[in-house]
Parts: structure tokens; C-alpha cells; sequence
């Protein structure tokens, strides 16, 4: 490891959910805090103010995951302000922590923490209804990584005011290298790209070793490993479970166990179409996406950010990358934004339909360095179609300046999104 690796090992990045997070802990008695491994969720906790000076219990502990098994009233016991880690490895506490929240409720603050969602898991939501609310960490935003404040590119979209958006902010970020790194804090610091994929398939083996045995009975690792190549080498296409299934040689049924083994772990997305049941002829198949570039591009086997360049699945890692960009902000939103695709069954497609509230916004991505009027072609079509809530478009490319490319529809650089 190099001076200069070590030296950056230790800063702190703060994170965009640092004042939800800081507001829910005013408001509610347990927050869940989940998001993948790596993402940062215990940097964050021992970073933020109270909960860095509260007693933190973590499951990856044998000594306390026992106790948690065999005596959970007495591991609460006295305690007012803690943290658990790694909840889902001993899901029976949460009845005891139900019980003790009920008993002192103004008075407890607890934070759990779990690389799964611990909402798709069995029974959980009603433990914990109406006492707990849950937050995502995910991997950092390209300006989070710098320290810098989001945009408002979205917000003035959704206003109407898309005039106001301009291209002032200089660009300082390659975005091949970008898409290749990925975006989860301990990526920032590697100086080669060798020490990228060293880190990545590191990731991959702890992931398929540790968690996924801990989580459910997998007949095969090596099966499971060439169904997330298959689904890399899909990322951002709609999802069909019988092609991956035929192609990999894998029983449906066991696909569909798999891919739902790869959300519960928040490494894999399956974004829903958007309908308003005007248009019944619509695809109603979901799309297919990795929570991070960096790993959708490591296991589609491209192993340098200049592998990535003129071949034909970098749009689909480009996309990968903004729908990154677009789920961190999507989860600042209070309610919180939900993504959807567009696509018709003729094949006219949007990418993204950004949903706030009773609003849409539809999103494409081009991998081009320059786009033109035609290039917005389905955009136009889409927000025909859903003139009354659609408050415009937006196309995101490769280049540097912000152009107007009809009424309500503007083509911005990747950077301006987020």
C-alpha cells in the first residue's frame, strides 16, 4: 500500500442523508439504517452527533449475537441510546426491542443497522410498524464524493423553471473512470486501477461466501456467480427471467430465488415500468439494474476504465451510473421519489420516469458527446401522453453544455443531474 492510499484512509466524507437521518432521530424511536456492505454505514454512525457516543453492539460479534439468541431481554437491559449492527443476523430481537421501545418510548433512541433490506424480510414490517422508520444508504452521488452540495437540476424541473438551468459548473470528473470505479467510499482513495478490481473481487467473494450462505441454502456458488455475470452483462435492458434462465442453464424458479437473494442484499434493482393505465400496449417487465457501476462493469469482465471505451455496453454502465445518481437523490425526497422505464410495446422507450408526488419527469440517457433535436423523440412522445402530470424531459449525455431541445425539454451533462 502506497503513502499516499494510507494518508487518504481515514478522511470522512460526509453523507447527503446526514440531515434526514439527524431529523428522524428527533422524531422516531428506531431508525433501521440499511444499505449494501462497504456503503458506509458504520463510517457514518461513528462520524455523526449523538450516536457516535452511544454503546454500539454488533451481531458480527459471536459473544453478543449469543446473547441476542439466548437472552435479548438482558443484552437491553439499562441501556437508553444505542446502536445494533448487522440486525438481520439475529431477526428475533426485534420483538424484544418492540417490547422495549413500548415500555420507555420517549425515552429510547436505537439505531439497527443491516446490509439487507430488512423490509423484504419475513415478519419485520410488522414488528416494527408504526415505531421504526427505515433509511438507505447507498452509494455516494459523484458530487457526495467531493464534498459538494447537490444540484437543483431536478427541483427547478419539476417546478417548471428549466430555463434557470445552466451549465456554470465546470466539469472535472472522467467519466469512463467513473463508471468503472464505482462509487462506494473505499473505491475513492485507490490509485490503480489493478487495486480496483483487486477490491471489487474481493467484494464479490465475501458477498457470495459469507452473506449469501448466511442468508439462504444456495445449492451452487459457481451458478450463482454466472447468473450475476448474466445480469450484469444485462444491466439496464427489461429483465426477461426466461432468457437468463435458458441461457445460463439455470432453473426459473432458481433464478427467481436468486435475483431475489441479490435485492434483499441491496446489490440488485429491478426497476418497474410506469403505467396510468392510458396506454394499456405498454411492457410491463421490469428492468434490470446493479446498485453500482463499478460492479456491474467488474463482473461483465472489463477490468480497465479503458476496456469501457466505443464498445456497445458502456450506454448500459452509463445508465447504470445515472440511475446511481437518481436513486441517492430519489431517497433525500420526503415522501421519498420513486423511479420507474418507460416502454412501449412498439419499443419506444424512456429510460427513467422520475415520480414526486402527483409529478413526473421523464429521464433518457445517450452515450454521445453531442444530442440533437431528434434525440428527443420519445421524450416528446411521452410527455404527449402524459401532458397533465409529465413536467418535462430531460436527456443526459456525454457532453458539456445545457441545451434546450423543445418546450419543456432540455439536454443536460451527466454532471448537472445530481
Amino acid at each position: 500500500m502506497n503513502d499516499n492510499h494510507s494518508q487518504h484512509e481515514w478522511i470522512y466524507i460526509p453523507r447527503w442523508l446526514t440531515e434526514r437521518f439527524s431529523d428522524a432521530l428527533q422524531n422516531h424511536p428506531v431508525i433501521i439504517l440499511t444499505g449494501p456492505r462497504q456503503v458506509g454505514k458504520s463510517t457514518f454512525l461513528q462520524n455523526i452527533e449523538p450516536v457516535k457516543h452511544w454503546p454500539q453492539l454488533s451481531m458480527d460479534n459471536l459473544d453478543v449475537l449469543e446473547q441476542a439468541q439466548k437472552n435479548p431481554n438482558a443484552l437491553l437491559t439499562g441501556k437508553r441510546q444505542f446502536v445494533i449492527d448487522e440486525v438481520q443476523k439475529s431477526p428475533q430481537i426485534l420483538s424484544e426491542i418492540k417490547r422495549y421501545v413500548d415500555a420507555r418510548r420517549r425515552e429510547v433512541s436505537i439505531v439497527l443497522t443491516g446490509s439487507a433490506n430488512i423490509l423484504l424480510m419475513k415478519n419485520v414490517t410488522e414488528t416494527l410498524a408504526g415505531r421504526a422508520v427505515l433509511m438507505t444508504m447507498d452509494s455516494m452521488a459523484w458530487r457526495e464524493t467531493r464534498g459538494q452540495k447537490p444540484v437543483s437540476t431536478l427541483q427547478k424541473m419539476f417546478e417548471g423553471q428549466w430555463q434557470s438551468i445552466t451549465d456554470r459548473q465546470p466539469m472535472n470528473g472522467d467519466l469512463l473512470n467513473l463508471i468503472f470505479r464505482g462509487s462506494l467510499p473505499p473505491l475513492l482513495f485507490f490509485d490503480t486501477e489493478e487495486a480496483i478490481v483487486q477490491w471489487w473481487e474481493g467484494y464479490v467473494a465475501t458477498f457470495l461466501e459469507r452473506d449469501l450462505r448466511l442468508l439462504s441454502q444456495i445449492d451452487s456458488l459457481p451458478d450463482f456467480r454466472r447468473l450475476m455475470v448474466a445480469l450484469a452483462l444485462r444491466s439496464a435492458q427489461v429483465l426477461n427471467q426466461t432468457e437468463v434462465s435458458r441461457d445460463i442453464g439455470m432453473p426459473q424458479p432458481t433464478v427467481n430465488r436468486y435475483i431475489n437473494l441479490l435485492e434483499i442484499m441491496h446489490l440488485f434493482y429491478r426497476v418497474p415500468a410506469f403505467a396510468v393505465n392510458r396506454t394499456k400496449r405498454l411492457i410491463k417487465s421490469p428492468k434490470a439494474f446493479w446498485f453500482d457501476s463499478g460492479l456491474a462493469t467488474f463482473l461483465s469482465g472489463y477490468y480497465s476504465s479503458e476496456s469501457l471505451n466505443g464498445i456497445k455496453q458502456t450506454g448500459g454502465l452509463f445508465e447504470t451510473f445515472v440511475f446511481q445518481q437518481l436513486r441517492v437523490w430519489a431517497s433525500l425526497q420526503i415522501p421519498k421519489s420513486r423511479i420507474y422505464f418507460w416502454r412501449t410495446v412498439t419499443g419506444k422507450e424512456v429510460d427513467f420516469v422520475l415520480e414526486k408526488g402527483r409529478q413526473i419527469l421523464g429521464i433518457e440517457v445517450k452515450n454521445k458527446a453531442d444530442v440533437g433535436y431528434r434525440d428527443a423523440e420519445n421524450l416528446r412522445l411521452f410527455l404527449h401522453e402524459y401532458a397533465d402530470i409529465a413536467q418535462g424531459g430531460i436527456i443526459v449525455y456525454n457532453g458539456s453544455e445545457v441545451k434546450p431541445l423543445d418546450e419543456k425539454i432540455i439536454a443536460i451533462p451527466w454532471y448537472l443531474l445530481v
